[in-house]
């Protein structure tokens, strides 16, 4: 990690949103995404976070001497989080140290073998290639097409915002029409165009699980996730996760936000200027003084929501101000929830990685269990994470920290009963397809299902993730980030575009701060507009510079977007 350094960029930019407030709920990456942006904006910026401490559903549980990332754990498409930084002339190893894992991750079918993923590729061709004859020179043709789509899409659709029809009568979409065309054709069609071998089918598709989707149903354009996969690199922030969520929070400090925890948004209320916001303290929070119940109000000019967007719109909403029915969100495909055990043990759990994938050879029937018929899976695929592999500050000396987490339906009823049983059972499996028995040597665990994201999160249904990637909600047909009801209201987060993932919701805060500005901003004179043009160029250039010499050295095509 290197010394903080101080912010040369804030006089040169403009403030279009001084004197304008603004009530950010929620203290999810979307959230403190826009936060970020909206106080660097001029604007005076509180979060209104519903639990302990922000992170959303990236939060954090330490108990006995261990720590665990309850959420995301993966650290995918570092540029994402480069580019986020820069903007306010800064690193992310201004905050935290970041390592490229080796392997990437460790896969165990059900068939007793296994593959290692590495930043290798040599190694992995020859995996594919001994697999299935071809595979080498077809892994080398898929992830080609992937780097290419990647390119493409994170420009022309991921940075830009298209939220109306004719925001896609564009040049730079007429160019990524090949890319489009992959909106047409599931992932599933795409990567047997490539692969014949079941498993090698997985390799390329196991990433539809950040995305929410099953292969039967998840856009082709994802296939650019391989790229993110292969040619990028698996990292692990020192810390984990929630390293990365305390270095959004010092940066919204640093930037001026306030960030308020304990503090449940129960109402929202429009009126002839701005809102009434009002807040709930949950019980949760310490040091704040206040009782479980009391109430507080806030007026701010604008509200930018980080929660669900279900959950903000038929819960915090009156009935006449919801862009959408409850029937809309009845009829939505939601990403899986999760069964997730998180448990301290003793000894070490080689051969277990730090990212681990348990697989059937069919896994046809559990995507079926999550999206068509749900049912708690009875013969699942599920992950296995490790941190205490890779940093020694996540466990007590001589223990282990592991965490496994199980997709399945949102909904579910998640009954006691029913969570020891299903506990047992995916016990059972790890003993028996990884030869990790951890049953005796649990001395911390618990269990976080359905019914904990809807409790703890006001997760719809429970979902672990939010709206699912299929066909149907992608792009341009997700809910907007300008309420389509209420003025001066905008969203953030997995439910609007770029859509689910950390990296994306990160995307998402640029957005509906960007919306926020085009809304209210004041326009700046000629040396403030003359000022940004050269700040913007100058951190572009500079975060091209980080991709050509930094952790993604070699992905010289990167740059492209930074100009």
């Amino acid at each position: 990690m290197t010394a903080r350094r101080e912010r040369s960029g804030r006089s040169r930019r403009s403030r279009p949103l001084s004197g304008r407030s603004v009530a950010v709920i929620g203290g999810g990456f979307g959230g403190l995404s826009a936060a970020c942006y909206l106080a660097d904006a001029g604007a005076d910026v509180e979060i209104l976070e519903k639990n302990e401490a922000v992170g959303g559903r990236a939060s954090t549980l330490e108990a006995e001497g261990f720590r665990f990332d309850m959420g995301p754990s993966w650290y995918l498409m570092p540029d994402v989080f480069e580019r986020f930084f820069e903007y306010f002339d800064r690193s992310p190893d201004d905050y935290y140290d970041l390592q490229r894992l080796n392997p990437h991750y460790r896969i165990f079918w059900k068939d007793g073998d296994r593959m290692d993923v590495t930043p290798d590729l040599d190694q992995v061709r020859a995996a594919f290639e001994a697999r299935e004859a071809g595979a080498a020179e077809a892994f080398d043709d898929y992830l080609d097409k992937s780097a290419d789509n990647y390119r493409r899409s994170m420009d022309g659709f991921v940075y830009t915002d298209r939220p109306n029809y004719r925001d896609w009568v564009d040049l730079d979409v007429m160019r990524a029409a090949p890319v489009g065309l992959q909106l047409l054709r599931t992932m599933d069609d795409y990567v047997s165009d490539f692969f014949d071998n079941p498993k090698l089918q997985q390799v390329m598709q196991y990433t539809l699980v950040f995305l929410g989707g099953a292969p039967q149903n998840t856009p082709a354009i994802y296939n650019m996730m391989s790229h993110v996969d292969f040619n990028m690199g698996v990292y692990y922030p020192d810390g984990g996760i929630g390293a990365v969520v305390d270095a959004f929070a010092d940066l919204a400090g640093e930037l001026g936000v306030t960030i308020t925890t304990d503090a449940e948004v129960s109402e929202i209320t429009r009126r002839r200027e701005g809102f009434l916001v009002e807040t709930v303290a949950g019980g949760e929070g310490e040091g704040r003084g206040k009782g479980e119940g009391e109430s507080e109000t806030r007026n701010p000019d604008i509200v930018v929501s980080d929660a669900d967007y279900a959950h903000t719109e038929q819960e915090l909403l009156p009935e006449h101000e919801r862009g959408y029915s409850a029937e809309y969100w009845e009829d939505r495909t939601y990403a899986p929830s999760a069964f997730l055990l998180y448990l301290g043990v003793e000894g070490s759990v080689d051969p277990l990685e730090h990212h681990t994938l348990v697989l059937p050879t069919d896994w046809d029937p559990h995507f079926a269990q999550i999206f068509d018929e749900p049912a708690w899976p009875n013969d699942p695929a599920y992950y296995l994470c490790v941190p205490s592999a890779t940093d020694d500050s996540v466990a007590p000396d001589g223990h282990s920290n592991l965490f496994a987490l199980v997709p399945i339906a949102p909904g579910l009823d998640d009954s006691p009963e029913i969570r020891e049983r299903y506990r047992d059972e995916v016990l059972a499996d790890i003993a028996d397809n990884t030869g990790v028995d951890l049953r005796d040597r649990i001395v911390f665990e618990k269990q976080f299902s359905v019914s904990d994201f809807a409790d703890r999160y006001n997760a719809t249904a429970g979902s672990a993730l939010g709206l699912a990637h299929t066909l149907r909600q992608t792009s341009l047909f997700r809910p907007p980030h300008r309420s389509k009801a209420v003025p001066d209201l905008y969203f953030t987060g997995a439910f609007t575009t770029p859509g689910i993932g950390v990296p994306m919701c990160i995307v998402s805060g640029e957005h509906a701060a960007n919306a926020v500005v085009s809304d209210h901003g004041r326009q700046p004179d000629a040396t403030e507009r003359d000022a940004g043009k050269s700040g913007a160029a100058g951190a572009r250039r500079t975060v091209a510079k980080r991709l050509a010499n930094g952790p993604l050295a070699g992905l010289s095509g990167l740059s492209g977007l930074f100009r």
